[in-house]
């Protein structure tokens, strides 16, 4: 415990030394660029990062980006007029910014794997440096909100940004589906704010605004087959469990349930899923911690934070990441209206690929060591993420990662997204370090977590990528199991 407090200490130093950067451009009068992921985590940090400026009253942009390429360094060093200040995105492309931005002031808050050293004059903060789990422990909004307290301790009430962008980011991995680490500092600045409870309950998507047949059909974690995205089949399924729907021609949310009638749909699940041959650990995962943001008005989408993560993640996967930062940044009119219609096409989108891909179980090829989803031009590169994500909780072979990738045809690439297990990183399993050596093999840029990583690799190179992945993969595999 002694020394991970150390590598906290070690990690709020740096998070000083940007605000110290920052402040003085603030002062100078310099206007401070944001650039920022398309995600939900990213998007939290980019919101951030605006509070804590518009309260300094700075000057500054904040631009949301698909991915980080040289265009996107190239753009950056062309602002010469501003400090840059990249969030939830950079550290994987340390050697483009040392291309491109030499001997230039720059702020990274950023949690992804580093892939080298940063040039001198670069701010790096970054969990990763300090022997911090960046895939488990901080996400990329909560580096920026460590930054935005050390700004100023008025902005501590940014905490629960920070829990949302976690959320979204997957981070909750610890006992009882928990953020831990650092994440759970910022939890207890959250709930110290007034602005965040914690309690313990399904998890169940709608919690707090759908009826109980559409939460359940909005599950996706775990993927429940046939019964995740089918919104008949759940109400099916729930009225043969002896669930009441209707109280006086009022639908029921989950939080309209009692404990007895959320066991049952608990008991439900786990047999369903039993009697499809999934083991009890995908049952677990239907319960957990649920974390409420109390500032926010009961029964709307806001409430409970990973609604709001979703939400956040829609708004950047159907191409209206501005939305998310304006709700972010308080916006709960206009901009709340639109995403929520952001969302429903959000949601629509992924029920739409997930039985494309049941009518069309050959797009998922099974490698030696990899599962491969081929989503070509029909799962948009927005959205094959999402889909990763939901596959990898379905696979037949659990000790296969999946690589899923799109085509990008107006950019010439295809758009990778890769997932793992928790078992197998455990394990010294590293799938960013081998999303990184594959994409650079051919061309292309890749990186991320140990257990979530992704790559952009030139089209052309589609089959030597993919082949080359698998054997990587194998010998990694073989690493493992000789214990080398």
């Amino acid at each position: 415990m002694a020394d991970y407090d150390r590598k906290i200490r070690d990690l709020l130093k740096e998070t000083r030394k940007a605000a110290e950067i920052i402040l003085e451009h603030i002062e100078k009068g310099n206007c401070i660029s944001i650039f920022s992921h398309m995600d939900a985590d990213g998007i939290s940090a980019a919101g951030i990062m605006g509070v804590a400026l518009s309260r300094a009253e700075a000057k500054f942009r904040v631009r949301i980006e698909r991915w980080f390429d040289e265009k996107i360094a190239d753009q950056i060093a062309m602002e010469r007029d501003s400090l840059p200040i990249l969030t939830d995105m950079g550290s994987g492309y340390i050697d483009i910014l040392n291309k491109s931005l030499k001997g230039r002031r720059l702020v990274i808050l950023d949690h992804h794997q580093p892939n080298g050293e940063p040039d001198e004059s670069f701010i790096h903060v970054n969990p990763g440096i300090f022997g911090i789990d960046s895939a488990r422990d901080l996400s990329g909004a909560g580096t920026a909100y460590l930054t935005a307290k050390a700004i100023s301790k008025r902005n501590r009430d940014l905490a629960y940004l920070a829990v949302i962008g976690a959320l979204g980011d997957l981070q909750d991995k610890h006992e009882g589906r928990s953020l831990g680490g650092v994440n759970n500092l910022i939890v207890e600045d959250a709930v110290e704010s007034g602005c965040l409870k914690v309690e313990t309950d399904l998890l169940l998507f709608g919690r707090e605004t759908r009826p109980i047949h559409k939460a359940l059909a909005y599950t996706t974690t775990p993927f429940i087959p046939g019964i995740s995205g089918e919104e008949d089949k759940c109400l099916t399924f729930l009225t043969e469990l002896g669930i009441k729907l209707k109280e006086d021609d009022r639908w029921r949310a989950l939080r309209d349930l009692s404990q007895e009638e959320k066991r049952k749909i608990f008991s439900g699940i786990s047999d369903y899923l039993a009697s499809h041959g999934y083991n009890l650990d995908a049952t677990m995962g239907l319960v957990g911690a649920v974390y409420i943001l109390v500032k926010e008005e009961r029964w709307t989408p806001l409430r409970d934070a990973r609604e709001f993560a979703l939400l956040l993640n829609a708004t950047g996967r159907t191409g209206k990441p501005g939305l998310g930062v304006a709700i972010c940044m308080g916006d709960r009119g206009r901009c709340l209206e639109e995403a929520n219609r952001a969302l429903e096409d959000y949601r629509k989108r992924i029920t739409e690929n997930l039985r494309w891909l049941d009518e069309h179980p050959d797009r998922l090829e099974e490698m030696k060591g990899i599962y491969v989803l081929h989503g070509g031009q029909t799962i948009n590169e927005r959205m094959i993420s999402a889909i990763s994500t939901i596959l990898s909780t379905n696979l037949p072979n659990m000790e296969k990662p999946i690589i899923a990738y799109s085509v990008v045809p107006e950019e010439g690439l295809i758009k990778i997204s890769a997932r793992t297990t928790e078992a197998l990183t455990q394990k010294g399993f590293n799938l960013a370090e081998i999303m990184r050596i594959a994409a650079e093999k051919f061309s292309g840029k890749g990186g991320g977590h140990d257990i979530a990583a992704g790559a952009q690799v030139p089209l052309e190179e589609r089959k030597r990528f993919l082949r080359f992945v698998d054997e990587l993969v194998m010998k990694e595999l073989r690493k493992i199991e000789d214990g080398s």
